[in-house]
């Protein structure tokens, strides 16, 4: 199974934002050890890196992006996707329409976002995590 998972997961256990944060523990562990293939867009990491920023150092963050990079594929950006998604009216967020742009090169079968609502144009299905984590248990992944 291929997943592309969207910041906000990244950020509700960096942030341990409850109560959000063991889906996201769940989910990352098992890109971790490829029990799930995980894709990261592009664009997530400068976020995530400034996001970051006001609960870890310069070199916490760079360590956690460096873990990131080991645990999850990154999909890359490039002129094609971003004027896709440019062109694009289905989406209101243009971040999220490039994260949409990422998950279809991907082949994924998910989207993995608690933002469900940013994405009724996706053409790939997207999850909230604690569905997704009901589908690991079930499928003993």
């Amino acid at each position: 199974m291929t997943i592309l998972v969207d910041t906000n997961i990244i950020l509700d256990l960096f942030l341990e934002r409850e109560p959000y944060t063991d889906a996201a523990r769940v989910i990352i562990t098992k890109c971790a050890k490829r029990d799930v293939i995980g894709y990261l867009a592009a664009h997530s990491i400068p976020n995530l890196f400034y996001i970051l920023r006001k609960r870890y150092t310069p070199k916490e963050r760079r360590g956690l992006i460096k873990n990131l990079c080991d645990i999850f594929r990154i999909s890359d950006l490039n002129a094609e996707k971003i004027i896709s998604a440019v062109d694009n009216e289905g989406f209101s967020d243009f971040e999220d329409c490039l994260q949409e742009e990422c998950a279809v090169e991907a082949v994924a079968d998910y989207i993995v976002t608690r933002n469900p609502d940013d994405y009724k144009k996706s053409r790939i299905k997207v999850i909230e995590p604690d569905e997704f984590v009901k589908i690991l248990q079930n499928d003993r992944i």
